[in-house]
């Protein structure tokens, strides 16, 4: 982390502090949970009790912020024993800090979770904790391990603007506290920025967007975070499949089929339930005893199609993929929208390869990965997620060094802007995550390639190698899209609804200026043309006038908007209305039909760009 950075994180932690400083000293009966430096801000987890914060409280808070910042406090950081620290929460009514402290004392560690980045005491070693961290500004003291500035007048802008709830240590069962978040920058002209960005990306909302463009719904009676696609939300997904089916085809890959049910053995076999045994649905059969899990992952599956007969190092690799829909029971506070769901539909690959066939193979996925995020219009950097000292890994560590390794190899020899990230690696083997940038700037682990020397062990695979010896393959594990509802929601922010050309679910919709028999003939002739060439057209005759039914167009966001009356029956020819982010050269002259639907086939049969999915002026259209 450069110094910048690290100065700007300290102003974030120090901000948190100084809200709930100020929380404080309005509410003096509060408990604290957690208040670490988040991306753009920070936040603190507050127990009121029976009060609440509400949006109306903001402007008081920040007013005794601005108090505590003027007053220039140190922070100044003390130790304490252990003994005397969980005193000191039980005497001042802290009873979370009280909680974490006691579960250092009892275990020398708390989960990373609780420790949010920043907040937690310092441990002696893995089994005893001596002494803990504290930091003092004012009258406010808090269990804490820093960083932090040196005053509380050097925290830069900050501004607050949102309150949820969250469960203590995202336990459900635990209380529900009340989550304030603030953002924090070295500059006001930067803290505007953001608060810019965040309106944009309101107007962008997913969750919006799919309604109002209907693309897809949900349905108490189907089930929370079970998604509905519309017939346009459909066609967004088949052709994202198609797209994704196509490049991992030229990669080598091959179709398969796995039934969305299975044996929990399976998972056992696989390592998976040890794991995630408690994110699975269990499926009850009324004629066997088996018990059944609904699927929540493909490899194993995989695996055993590779099982099924013999292999020999001539037909290595052996790769395969499948659209699967896979079911995860996530907790139902953190399901949102498409982008948190229980049922998933992944682009899931999986090549079973010789050591020496790993870079071909890898490099190839790499290449796919590129291809399909330049046609999406999302620059790519890259994580090379690497195990760390946790006992939370499965397999040989030497081989997972020689792995990770190879993949730091691969990437350098690929020219790719990667970061090395310690502890983000899956339980099976090291990987690569793609980290999509969407057009407000954010970032999003959507494509992943992961090595995988666990599940070939655990379930015996082998191939005959030249010499005649028995040997075990590599198992890589490949998503180009990865959850395509995740990915969605995702793209429909990243466009703001605007998709090209090829994606939009209406390419063309085709507006009557009146019911005269020749313009109804004229225009329905035009749609049949159009769809003859593969394209997606919609004829609006409705009694509406002009003006609305032009409007009904630009508010759907449909790319192009043909208006059909008695002057193009006469002529033969149309002149476009085009999405104002589209950008087309030449004349506004109007053209012949059969040109522009043969242009427009050619461009969405090409995947040409012509958008611009940058920020712009919502009220254009």
């Amino acid at each position: 982390m450069s110094d910048n950075n690290q100065h700007l994180e300290a102003c974030r932690h120090s901000l948190a502090h100084i809200m709930a400083t100020a929380v404080q000293n309005l509410w003096p009966e509060a408990k604290f949970g957690v208040g670490p430096a988040i991306d753009n801000g920070f936040y603190y987890d507050i127990d009121l009790g029976d009060q609440t914060i509400s949006d109306d409280d903001f402007g008081k808070i920040e007013a005794e912020m601005k108090k505590v910042i003027e007053a220039n406090q140190p922070f100044e950081q003390f130790d304490l024993p252990i003994d005397e620290a969980i005193k000191w929460a039980q005497e001042t009514n802290q009873p979370y800090k009280a909680e974490l402290l006691n579960d250092l004392k009892r275990e020398g560690t708390t989960s990373a979770k609780d420790l949010d980045g920043a907040q937690l005491g310092v441990a002696s070693d893995d089994s005893k904790v001596e002494n803990v961290s504290f930091y003092r500004n004012g009258s406010f003291t808090d269990l804490c391990r820093g960083p932090h500035v040196a005053n509380t007048g050097d925290v830069g802008a900050f501004k607050l603007y949102k309150i949820a709830g969250a469960y203590w240590r995202g336990d459900e069962t635990k209380p529900q506290m009340q989550r304030l978040y603030g953002a924090g920058f070295e500059t006001q002209e930067q803290l505007d920025n953001f608060f810019k960005q965040l309106e944009e990306a309101k107007a962008r909302d997913h969750r919006k967007l799919g309604k109002e463009l209907d693309l897809f719904t949900f349905s108490d009676l189907v089930g929370s975070g079970l998604p509905l696609f519309t017939p346009r939300g459909t066609i967004l997904r088949e052709l994202l499949l198609a797209y994704s089916n196509k490049l991992r085809t030229d990669c080598g890959f091959k179709a398969v089929t796995s039934p969305h049910i299975t044996k929990k053995s399976l998972y056992e076999k696989s390592g998976h339930w040890e794991k995630f045994g408690d994110e699975l649905f269990l499926v009850e059969s009324q004629e066997t005893d088996d018990e059944m899990v609904l699927k929540p992952m493909s490899c194993p599956h995989h695996a055993q199609i590779y099982a099924s007969q013999p292999r020999s190092y001539r037909d290595l690799p052996v790769m395969y993929m499948e659209n699967a829909v896979v079911y995860r029971d996530e907790k139902t506070g953190e399901l949102h929208g498409l982008s948190r769901v229980r049922s998933i539909t992944q682009d899931d690959s999986h090549a079973f390869v010789r050591e020496d066939q790993i870079e071909e193979v890898v490099t190839r996925v790499i290449e796919a990965a590129q291809e399909m995020y330049g046609t999406l219009q999302m620059s790519l950097k890259f994580d090379l997620s690497f195990r760390s000292n946790e006992d939370k890994y499965l397999g040989d560590p030497e081989l997972w060094e020689s792995a990770q390794n190879s993949l730091r190899e691969l990437a350098k020899k690929n020219q790719l802007d990667f970061t090395e990230v310690e502890g983000e690696a899956a339980f099976y083997g090291p990987k690569i995550d793609f980290i999509a940038v969407d057009s407000l700037g954010r970032e999003w682990q959507l494509a992943t390639v992961q090595l995988d020397f666990v599940q070939p062990d655990r379930f015996g695979l082998t191939y005959t190698a030249e010499d005649g010896t028995a040997k075990q393959p590599v198992m890589i594990h490949v998503a180009l899209l990865g959850s395509i509802e995740r990915f969605l929601s995702v793209y429909i922010e990243h466009v703001a609804g605007r998709f090209p050309i090829w994606l939009a679910p209406e390419q063309i919709r085709v507006a009557t200026v009146n019911s005269d028999e020749s313009v109804v003939n004229f225009a329905t002739s035009l749609v049949e043309q159009g769809r003859e060439l593969g394209l997606r057209l919609e004829l609006d005759t409705s009694n509406e006038s002009v003006g609305k039914k032009i409007r009904a167009s630009e508010v759907a966001k449909v790319p192009y908007t043909l208006v059909i009356g008695a002057k193009e029956v006469e002529a033969g020819k149309v002149q476009p209305r085009i999405r104002s982010d589209i950008k087309v050269d030449g004349n506004e002259e109007a053209i012949e039909v059969d040109h522009f639907l043969k242009t427009v086939a050619n461009e969405a049969r090409g995947k040409v760009n012509k958008t611009s999915v940058h920020a712009y002026d919502e009220h254009q259209q």
